[in-house]
């Protein structure tokens, strides 16, 4: 009995820009994500025109490696059709995979341009086997799983799974389980579910028992997990940091490639040197994330500053020329510095141009050297500096001279004894035949990966081949040299007879279908009765208002007041057969409804044929292309993303074709964990924005609390619902959110 060799998981960098992605691959990386200049989850960095994108792609194909687009923001009802044009142009020029977190996107990709690859975001938050069925159904080829997962939940998951994994292995981590993260928004309306962070979590924070950074988690570090990655099978290995500098992507990538390049697990001669590497990326202290229950307790010390970087000095004076400080560690020009301010705030960054040190210009300070940096921002007193990069080669000589984008042609090969067939998909052409001398083959026979990597050689300037697809009807022996004159007689063919301008006729015709589709999208009439209020009831709820209100509780607190069950949004994999159980019991209770707050119930609900299913809250629901989709998988009512302003949930309720319900009144966690948090109670901020951390004695998932109550008036033709699990009613602080303003 053989062996089974499990296949080494791909290595995935991040990549800002078109240098960073060029570094990342001549470091080792076998992918890279990347995002265009909107509708990704890092609006901040640099990111990719159109033009570079598809540089980075034929760079990427050109030397086997992969390209993986970002996609991963909620999209509202009135950027839909812009969206779509930006499909359609990746289309074009074909990256190997999109990441998406809204299901409106999930939909469009996987029913007008389904030759383009689906990868679900983290931000889906899939975190358990019940999901991964979920995301297959959808059309996802691949989950980038939620941080907060443990190996012993991954390990399970990934036994079964209909779906390849990815899991995050290096870099910053975010407080709060993915996809549900209000916090930047509640601030400002500077969304993270759009890629506007603004990373309050890095904050300090007071509370009666003294002041800490209660949110700002550790970055990760698994350089002695990789092993474990390894021999689970776990599909890729993605490295966090696309606001970073190529500086650190070399080297983290580097680091990582030396663990997945030997067979055996690696000695801790080999793990010290690949941390001296790793050294060089200048991030916060390291830990195992969420991956063991000791790191998740260890993952927050509230006692240090949660900046990144080498602490290089604190700021003694400023002028309006630049500052002054004593380094502790060696600086020189091109270095990357950051000034923390004392609130934790982010502060200012610059790159290190020109400096003095004792008063005379230096290309460098050493330890204990008084310096000056010249810079024009401003910078806090007392602000802490710290080193956050290296200088590093521009590489422009390399990307003046990066391959062009060669259009693809998807290609369907088929082969007999004494034919080979190829029709082009993507392009309007005749089928293309050839004779092919084949013989019955006694040894050797013929593999359709062997016809994939002949046809994949094009001499063309111009074409290359996209996806092929090889059907062989018989086992036979084609000499290497007869495959290479039939794949030579092909391509001069298609040099001579395809017309390049019909290639993208499929993309063209696909953003028309879209078009005419969504045009024709009505609202659906509700009726008044689909529309009754529901109260999520407290542990201290008077029942006001109608009657006939629909209460609802969640699924661990039902009782016989209970006409509604609410779903967890996160159950880890050891706890799903014990709420199948809770599920079960409700049902021959006679409860009929069934509210969703993560997609992964969706999979727990499909043997229940005769109930009704809401999706709502930390579900978001942003356009109408996700509720129909969430429509055709047994949802009856939907709830408008909390997020969202007046103008959009109005967008979105006349396109919807389902009743549609409103979050009116409640106090939304802001932002929920695993991590242990070390404090309770209220906090506020230096802003004086005020808060409240509680813990759920039954699953140990911490949340905020805004200090306010959120409230916002009725909207017409929609179900009310009112969220007293910890709020009372007729509170006096209240504010609306987002509503009168604009989501970013």
């Amino acid at each position: 009995m053989t062996k089974k060799v499990k296949k080494i998981p791909e290595l995935l960098a991040p990549a800002g820009n078109l240098l960073a992605g060029i570094t990342a691959f001549d470091a080792g990386a076998d992918a890279v994500y990347a995002g265009l200049s909107k509708f990704n989850a890092r609006e901040r960095s640099e990111n990719f025109s159109f033009n570079d994108m598809s540089c980075l792609i034929a760079y990427a194909h050109k030397n086997s490696r992969k390209v993986y687009v970002t996609l991963n923001t909620l999209i509202k009802e009135m950027e839909l059709p812009e969206i779509v044009e930006f499909i359609a142009e990746l289309g074009r020029i074909r990256p190997d995979a999109v990441i998406v977190q809204d299901l409106g996107v999930l939909r469009i990709i996987r029913e007008y341009f389904p030759d383009l690859e689906i990868h679900a975001s983290t931000q889906m938050g899939f975190h358990n086997s019940a999901g991964l069925r979920v995301a297959a159904n959808l059309g996802a080829k691949r989950v980038i799983l939620e941080r907060q997962i443990t190996l012993d939940e991954l390990k399970i998951m990934q036994n079964d799974s209909p779906v390849d994994l990815e899991v995050f292995v290096h870099g910053a981590l975010c407080c709060s389980l993915s996809g549900q993260c209000l916090f930047s928004s509640w601030l400002g309306g500077w969304s993270g579910n759009r890629g506007k962070c603004k990373q309050p979590c890095r904050r300090r924070f007071y509370s009666s028992k003294g002041n800490g950074f209660f949110f700002s988690t550790q970055d990760l570090s698994t350089l002695d997990l990789v092993h474990n990655f390894k021999q689970m099978g776990i599909a890729s290995l993605k490295i966090e940091g696309r606001l970073r500098k190529p500086d650190y992507i070399r080297n983290a990538v580097a680091a990582y490639r030396m663990l997945l390049d030997v067979e055996e697990k690696p000695d801790r001669k080999l793990l010290g040197e690949a941390r001296k590497i790793l050294s060089g990326t200048y991030g916060r202290k390291w830990s195992h994330g969420f991956y063991s229950e000791q790191s998740i307790k260890d993952l927050i010390r509230h006692d240090t500053p949660g900046a990144a970087g080498l602490l290089c000095g604190r700021v003694e004076h400023t002028d309006d020329k630049g500052f002054g400080f004593k380094t502790a560690h060696r600086l020189y020009l091109g270095d990357r510095l950051r000034v923390q301010p004392a609130t934790g705030d982010e502060g200012p960054a610059l790159t290190l141009t020109r400096m003095s040190v004792d008063g005379h210009r230096s290309m460098k300070a050493t330890s204990g050297q008084e310096c000056f940096i010249f810079c024009d921002k401003e910078i806090p007193m007392r602000g802490l500096v710290y080193k956050i990069g290296e200088n590093y080669d521009d590489m422009q000589g390399k990307l003046a001279n990066l391959p062009e984008l060669r259009s693809a042609l998807d290609l369907q090969v088929g082969i007999n004894s004494t034919e080979i067939q190829v029709v082009i998909l993507n392009a309007d052409c005749p089928v293309w035949k050839h004779p092919l001398l084949a013989q019955p083959a006694k040894t050797h026979a013929l593999a359709p990966g062997k016809v994939v990597m002949e046809f994949m050689a094009s001499r063309s300037e111009e074409l290359r081949a996209g996806s092929i697809h090889v059907d062989i009807d018989g086992e036979y022996f084609v000499p290497a040299s007869e495959l290479k004159k039939v794949r030579r007689a092909f391509w001069d063919w298609v040099l001579a007879n395809v017309d390049l301008s019909t290639i993208f006729n499929n993309n063209i015709k696909a953003l028309g279908k879209f078009q005419k589709d969504y045009l024709a999208i009505k609202k659906t009439k509700i009726k008044a009765a689909e529309l009754p209020e529901t109260i999520v009831m407290g542990p201290n709820t008077n029942l006001p208002g109608k009657r006939t209100a629909v209460k609802a509780y969640p699924i661990a607190d039902t009782n016989r007041m209970t006409d509604e069950v609410i779903l967890p949004s996160f159950c880890p994999e050891q706890y799903l057969n014990n709420l199948r159980k809770m599920i079960k019991d409700a049902y021959e209770r006679k409860i009929r409804r069934f509210r969703i707050t993560g997609l992964f119930a969706l999979d727990l609900l499909k043997e229940y044929t005769d109930i009704q299913i809401f999706a709502g809250f930390p579900l978001p629901i942003c356009n109408s292309l996700a509720v129909r989709e969430l429509a055709d998988h047994g949802v009856h009512k939907i709830q408008g993303w909390i997020e969202l302003e007046r103008d959009a949930l109005t967008d979105l309720i006349t396109k919807s074709v389902l009743p549609v319900e409103i979050y009116r009144y409640g106090r939304p966690p802001l932002l929920s964990t695993r991590a242990y948090i070390s404090t309770q109670g209220e906090i506020k901020d230096a802003r004086n924005n005020f808060f409240v951390v509680r813990e759920d004695r039954r699953t140990h998932i911490a949340s905020l609390y805004p200090k306010n109550v959120f409230s916002i008036p009725r909207i017409p033709d929609t179900a009310d619902y009112y969220d007293l699990s910890n709020a009372n009613w007729n509170a006096r602080d209240i504010e609306n959110f987002n509503f009168d303003n604009t989501l970013m």
